[in-house]
């Protein structure tokens, strides 16, 4: 990557923050989303189909979990309702710090194939013939949300175009997850010393009372998503 490219970026997106208050277009329902899993989440919870529902929540956009042909939050949902014990272990080993993170995932995506056989054998007419977590976006999102200062939301196609436009001479042309993170964490790290545009950041979240308030890498996420689609 190249450190006058992304200055450059940094500037641009300055820019553009200050010239559009109040934000509406911006990806602030990711903030409240994750606000909302901060506050509920709980592994050791007693109901815990309850508090996954609760947990992936947001009062104007639902697009993390559902939208057209894409249902991860239902089929989880789903996988609940089969085995309440077993997908609970799944986040445990999922949000276990102590292992790599490339083998939580690939472990998850393993679970989450286990279940759906499961699934179809127990249903002759499946609500979906596919869990939604293969492309790795909602099971980024739930390591975002639990541990919001090492990780971000996850997309190939924006982390290929992000590489691209930051001068990379390795851009990725296949899926890797653990690469995406570091690369994200380098561009927070660039962020955070801007002081202006801090401040810019800040004047959105406070649109709302329900924006999570805390250190998280979405703001690596917002930045990664404006210089993709600017």
């Amino acid at each position: 990557m190249q450190l006058n490219k992304i200055q450059q970026l940094i500037d641009e997106y300055k820019v553009y923050l200050a010239k559009n208050y109040p934000y509406r277009e911006l990806n602030l329902y990711k903030w409240e989303s994750l606000n909302y899993w901060q506050n509920h989440w709980d592994t050791e919870a007693l109901n815990f189909r309850e508090m996954y529902n609760e947990s992936l929540q947001n009062s104007t956009n639902r697009r993390i979990w559902s939208r057209e042909h894409y249902a991860p939050k239902q089929m989880m949902l789903i996988f609940i309702d089969l085995q309440p014990e077993f997908v609970r272990s799944m986040f445990r080993e999922l949000f276990n710090e102590s292992k790599e993170v490339e083998h939580r995932i690939d472990r998850f995506l393993f679970y989450c194939d286990h279940l759906m056989a499961l699934y179809k054998e127990q249903k002759k007419k499946p609500v979906e013939n596919i869990h939604f977590h293969t492309d790795y976006e909602i099971i980024s999102y739930y390591l975002a949300f639990q541990y919001p200062s090492q990780y971000t939301p996850y997309s190939f196609a924006q982390f290929h175009k992000t590489m691209a436009l930051i001068g990379s001479k390795e851009v990725p042309q296949s899926h890797d997850v653990p690469r995406f993170f570091k690369v994200a964490r380098t561009l927070y790290g660039f962020l955070k010393k801007d002081e202006s545009l801090l401040a810019l950041h800040q004047n959105r979240l406070e649109l709302e009372s329900n924006h999570y308030q805390k250190e998280t890498l979405l703001l690596a996420d917002d930045f990664m998503s404006f210089i993709c689609n600017k």
